[in-house]
């Protein structure tokens, strides 16, 4: 069993449970034949993030170029680093439980 991401104008709009990646459907492989019966690019995704960076969800980027998916960016200030990982302005404090603010684009120390 595998997963796959269907994908338009390169965002993700569906993840499905399919066939196992080693196996062909009529001769193609996975990829290319659930793409082409949808119409649509198809890449394959794990839950384990073993290939393409991390798990596709709806609505997450496809970077064909790096052949990577990307989650939707969490807040307005925070940008992309080169390993594809959202960034706060400033990095998250290490002890305890923070939660971004936006609006004063600072870390907010959360009670437990």
């Amino acid at each position: 069993m595998a997963h796959y991401a269907f994908i338009t104008d390169g965002i993700v709009t569906e993840v499905i449970t399919g066939i196992d990646e080693t196996q062909t459907i009529e001769g193609l492989d996975t990829e290319t034949w659930y793409g082409n019966f949808r119409g649509q690019v198809c890449k394959r995704t794990s839950y384990n993030n073993n290939i393409r960076k991390q798990y596709a969800g709806i609505g997450y980027t496809y970077d064909a170029v790096n052949d990577v998916f990307i989650s939707s960016k969490p807040y307005p200030s925070w940008t992309l680093d080169d390993n594809f990982d959202w960034q706060p302005p400033t990095p998250q404090p290490v002890e305890g439980r923070w939660n971004w603010n936006e609006e004063t684009l600072s870390w907010i120390e959360v009670d437990v």
